[in-house]
């Protein structure tokens, strides 16, 4: 498929962002399983976020009050979230590593003798399908719980604070994410590895972080990319927590950073 790029250059003589974009775009649609996982991501957001308005909502009446206090109908019905951003995680590594692993790659460098154009073609075609899938799979699960939670009169709306921030901006951090795989994948080049440091970075991180003193907690958790993004998805602040869009813009700080590196990366090493 990265024939493309060649037939392209061949009948032009010239290579242009666009065209790498229509490249990567053939590329990515043609692979089944882009939309396998694709649909497995949006499976996990709109099915466990339904499972768990069910289960709350089922038992409803026997929480203690604390956990009725604590209870938010929008974050609620979208917890599937966080297992579908390790599905998008994995697409984001693939997206490059399976270039590299059946050796199409070079290929689509020798056709792009800049390099860079593939990886900005590859993280737009990426990130611009995942907005949409992501964006698209909220928004179903959102309404889906309001529907479920709404037998008990425990639903909410869109209009309601922070609501419209946390349904769009879950789907702004599973874009991120998906970008910062996209990353990790072209800084690894290898399956195995790029998809060993999206989970490490996104699940074990995290959890390591909560053998630090607490003292030094609150100046680390709440910085980590997961944490910082993931306050965006949060309809109140919880203490010392980033706020939403500080969060959300420190996230996007990681994804640059990450960019940048496999940009360098990219442009010094072999195919």
């Amino acid at each position: 498929m990265s024939t493309t790029f060649v037939s392209q250059r061949a009948g032009s003589g010239s290579v242009t962002l666009p065209r790498v974009v229509a490249g990567e775009w053939i590329k990515f649609r043609s692979l089944r399983s882009s939309w396998i996982t694709l649909v497995v991501a949006s499976a996990l957001t709109i099915g466990l976020g339904a499972l768990f308005c069910w289960a709350t909502m089922s038992r409803w009446d026997h929480l203690p009050a604390d956990e009725r206090l604590a209870f938010t109908p929008a974050e609620h019905s979208l917890r599937g979230y966080f297992l579908a951003q390790m599905a998008i995680g994995v697409l984001g590594v693939l997206v490059v590593t399976g270039e590299y692993s059946t050796g199409m790659i070079r290929a689509s460098l020798s056709a792009v003798p800049k390099r860079l154009p593939v990886l900005w073609a590859k993280a737009l075609v990426f990130g611009a399908v995942t907005w949409v899938v992501a964006t698209a799979s909220v928004l179903v699960a959102f309404f889906t719980g309001q529907a479920i939670l709404a037998s008990k009169h425990l639903d909410t709306t869109l209009s309601a604070p922070g609501v419209t921030r946390v349904v769009l901006g879950t789907g702004l951090y599973l874009t991120a994410i998906g970008l910062l795989a996209v990353a990790l994948g072209t800084l690894v080049r290898n399956t195995a590895g790029g998809i060993a440091s999206v989970f490490g970075l996104l699940l074990v991180l995290p959890l390591l972080s909560e053998a630090l003193p607490s003292s030094w907690q609150d100046n680390i958790i709440p910085y980590l990319p997961s944490n910082a993004g993931q306050a965006l998805a949060h309809v109140t602040r919880a203490p010392h927590e980033m706020a939403p869009w500080a969060g959300f813009g420190l996230l996007c700080g990681y994804v640059a950073v990450a960019l940048a590196a496999a940009a360098v990366v990219l442009k010094r090493r072999d195919a």
